[in-house]
């Protein structure tokens, strides 16, 4: 199948979550097929629906953790942090055609990131009962999803050059004592976010037996008919 691939650069979360919204509803009505989007953050904490005060402290009142804003959002998992450097990656799927339900597509997408990981030096896998992607008692990607309408939102982030040390004023995921890494840390290399959304690109069409083809946002969003919507990329990959 042919699906496409938008690579936004780095993007403030509240625009780039109008986004998904707006190509959720497209997905929906069958104007675009499936659609992989890329991205990074600029710093900001987000809450999922499992998220307890425990995890965030006076954050969640305050709306702010040392200056990072805190977001409420709609995927599944608790509090996590985004910031440059963290590749994220957010899948417009109808799931029907890949997986049977929720807790098959986690699977999957942590698939793709185990395949992406091994073939940049990390030997990655999965502990039962703790979505996301682990190297030994160390998570190094987040898995966080939201199915409506049988079409996906959310998705996941992989900490590659981004600084860790926003983790340490939460608890991340709600795993407490759990410990965060990154590609950085584990290779000892400071590979390009590029590189490894080249990788993570080439293990998601694998996964999901997908060719994706790479595009720009608004002139994508023109020719699909899907309804326009405004992205304010930092970087120069976006609309």
């Amino acid at each position: 199948m042919i699906g496409h691939l938008l690579d936004l650069g780095l993007t403030d979360y509240q625009e780039s979550a109008r986004l998904q919204v707006a190509l959720h509803q497209a997905r929906v009505q069958d104007v675009i097929g499936d659609t992989l989007l890329l991205t990074e953050h600029l710093p900001v904490y987000t809450l999922g629906r499992t998220t307890r005060p425990e995890h965030v402290g006076e954050g969640w009142a305050r709306g702010r953790i040392n200056g990072i804003p805190v977001l409420s959002t709609d995927r599944g998992g608790s509090v996590t942090y985004h910031g440059p450097g963290q590749l994220v990656g957010y899948p417009i799927l109808r799931l029907r055609p890949y997986c049977a339900g929720p807790k098959a597509y986690v699977n999957c997408l942590e698939e793709v990131l185990i395949r992406a990981l091994d073939a940049l030096g990390v030997p990655a896998g999965r502990r039962a009962g703790m979505p996301g992607v682990w190297v030994g008692d160390r998570k190094v990607a987040a898995v966080g999803v939201r199915i409506s309408q049988g079409v996906t939102r959310h998705g996941f982030a992989l900490n590659v050059v981004n600084d860790l040390s926003p983790f340490a004023a939460i608890v991340p995921c709600g795993l407490a004592g759990a410990g965060m890494t990154s590609v950085t840390l584990l290779t000892g290399t400071a590979l390009e976010l590029e590189t490894v959304g080249r990788t993570v690109v080439w293990a998601f069409q694998e996964v999901f037996e997908l060719a994706l083809q790479k595009g720009r946002v608004g002139e994508w969003l023109t020719s699909s008919g899907a309804r326009p919507v405004a992205v304010g990329c930092v970087s120069g990959k976006g609309a």
